[in-house]
Order: structure tokens, then C-alpha cells, then sequence
């Protein structure tokens, strides 16, 4: 599959293969006894292949930390302005919002033998989900929502020593969870699986979890596929499940991703809100907003932005990919 038939995919979603990289160490570890605003820190590591020559963008596949410089925010502003003018119509709209599910229950069925992948990065990125799995960790509840084909859930179980660990994966889609509950890699005695919608208006909590009872809710890629009325009934959901001193790790796409950037016309649901060619549907945040969104309920305790440029060195062309990563956590 092309770039091009990747980006705005929802494969993309539960596959990440873009984002898998975690580029090799080029610049020496930072100095602890500078303050961080001296260091110029960020909230995450993230990569750390710095592009510091225009001439050496060849040499790798991947940079990390890459600004945009002001002549990008204009061609990204005048892009988004272009979809405007050809919104989805009111018809369509009305049809794709009106059963969201049915479109990732059909995802699932068609590609349920190519979208499952190791997310490698997430040892370095989200180290909190294996501090669970050591042997002495004592009990720990962890839910992974939107969990697809198990892609936080397999990693953590298959690296699991602590006996008192249970890790339970939800989804939107009827579907995914059958292909959770089917793989050789769910273990019963430590896991669990079931449909739950992250925004259920009426409240309900996934199957098998009782209220307050979670100390890690995992949202990868997920939260970008609910509609903005959505988000207020979602934070309520999650305060619901979470210990007191609970934490939330998040990951999802940023403004100006490549692929929000792609979009044609006809693709357009709302303000930075899309569907796919699939009937699926992304959101592209901001930091700001989700301080906004999550602040209301949750300590935020980092936000980070993974700016990335991504090469293909064959044909000379250059992506740039945006991912926004947080943590935030329940009040005690």
C-alpha cells in the first residue's frame, strides 16, 4: 500500500506503521542540572534524530522534533480552507453520524488479517504500563479503550510477571472485540474484552468493570473518532471508572497532520472533524484543546507534541507527521 492510500486511513489508526519508529539516540543526554527551561525541555523524549543540515533530510527515513516555518502554516491554512468550500453535505452527514459503529464493525471484517501491530514505542513512551506488569507491581487494573485488535493490550500481557495484573480491552466495534477474544494471545486469568462506547449517554461502564475501580485508562487513537458533542459525556464516563489518583495515557492525531492535510473534498463533517473514504471518522486536536477538554476533570499533568518527518527517500517526498501524547490524572 502507497502512502497515499495510507494517509487518512483508519488502518492507520490500529497499525501506526508510521509512527512505530522510535529513531536511534544522536545527540548526548541532557544535562539534569540546568533547569528545564534552560534545556529547552519537553514533556516527552519522543525521538531524538535531530535535522540540524536541509542537505542530510535523505539520509534517514525519519526526523523528529521537525518545526513547521510560517510559509507551511499558510499552506496548511489555505488546504483547510479549500475543504470548507466542499463540506460533506447535509444528507451524507446525517447518514454517517447516525450509526458510527456499523462503519468500524465493517472495518474490522475487512481487514482482520492486516491491521494488528506491536506498538513498539509505547515501552518508551507509556513506561507506566510495564512498571505494571513487574512481578511485584501488586494488583493493578488497566482498560485500554478503542483496544481494536489488542495492540497496547497483547504488548503489556505478553510482557506480564505480575500475578495480580488484569487488563481489559473495549471497543466501539463488535467485531474487534472478537478478534481480541479469538487471538492466542488472550489470556482469560489476566484479561478481558467487551463492546463499550467511550461516550454511552447513559453512563453505562464497560462489561466486568465496576465503577472507580481503574488505576490506568490507555486512549490510543481513539478519542479523535468521537464527534466534539461527544467529548463532555466521555470525560464523564472515564472520571467514573478511575481510581482517585487514576491516569489517563493519551495519544491521538494533531492539527495539521499530514493526513488531515490530504483530505479532499466532500470530506469535510465540522471544524477540523472528518469521515474516511471508509465511513470512519478523525478529529485533529490541539494542545490547547485538550487542556480544555480534559482539564475540566483531570489534573494535566503533560502534554506533548511528536512532530516527525517521515521520508520517502525513492521518491523524494517529504511528510510531515503530528501527534499530540499526554497523561493526565484524577485528583486523589
Amino acid at each position: 500500500m502507497s502512502t497515499e492510500e495510507l494517509a487518512g486511513s483508519p488502518a492507520e489508526i490500529h497499525s501506526e506503521t508510521v509512527s512505530e519508529t522510535v529513531s536511534e539516540t544522536t545527540t548526548p543526554e541532557p544535562d539534569w542540572s540546568v533547569s528545564r527551561e534552560a534545556r529547552g525541555d519537553r514533556p516527552y523524549k519522543f525521538g531524538q534524530r535531530f535535522l540540524k543540515d536541509e542537505e542530510s533530510v535523505w539520509d534517514h527515513n525519519a526526523w523528529d522534533h521537525v518545526e513547521w516555518g510560517e510559509e507551511q502554516r499558510v499552506e496548511a491554512e489555505e488546504k483547510l480552507a479549500k475543504q470548507k468550500e466542499a463540506p460533506v453535505t447535509e444528507f451524507d452527514k446525517k447518514a454517517y453520524m447516525a450509526d458510527p459503529a456499523r462503519y468500524w464493525d465493517l472495518f474490522y471484517k475487512n481487514n482482520k488479517e492486516n491491521f494488528f501491530k506491536d506498538r513498539k514505542w509505547l515501552r518508551v513512551e507509556f513506561p507506566a504500563l510495564y512498571e505494571a506488569t513487574k512481578p511485584d507491581a501488586g494488583p493493578i487494573s488497566i482498560l485500554e479503550v478503542g483496544c481494536g485488535a489488542g495492540n497496547t493490550m497483547f504488548p503489556v500481557l505478553g510482557a506480564n510477571e505480575n500475578p495480580d495484573l488484569k487488563i481489559f480491552g473495549c471497543d466501539f466495534s463488535r467485531r474487534a472485540v472478537e478478534l481480541v477474544r479469538e487471538s492466542d494471545q488472550f489470556d482469560p486469568k489476566h484479561a478481558g474484552a467487551s463492546v463499550w462506547d467511550l461516550a454511552d449517554p447513559e453512563g453505562n461502564l464497560p462489561e466486568g468493570i465496576e465503577e472507580h475501580s481503574v488505576d490506568i485508562v490507555v486512549m490510543i487513537f481513539v478519542f479523535s473518532a468521537l464527534a466534539p458533542e461527544q467529548w463532555k459525556q466521555a470525560m464523564k464516563n472515564v472520571d467514573r471508572l478511575l481510581k482517585p489518583g487514576g491516569r489517563i495515557l493519551f495519544r491521538d492525531y494533531g492539527r495539521y497532520d499530514l493526513t488531515q492535510l490530504r483530505f479532499k473534498k466532500g470530506r469535510l463533517l465540522d471544524e477540523n472533524f472528518y469521515i474516511r473514504g471508509d465511513g470512519t471518522r478523525v478529529y485533529f486536536f490541539t494542545e490547547e484543546e485538550l487542556h480544555d477538554i480534559f482539564g475540566e476533570r483531570f489534573e494535566v499533568v503533560k502534554v506533548g507534541t511528536d512532530r516527525r518527518l517521515m521520508v520517502n527517500r525513492q521518491r523524494r517526498i517529504k511528510m510531515y507527521r503530528i501527534w499530540l501524547q499526554a497523561e493526565f490524572r484524577k485528583a486523589e
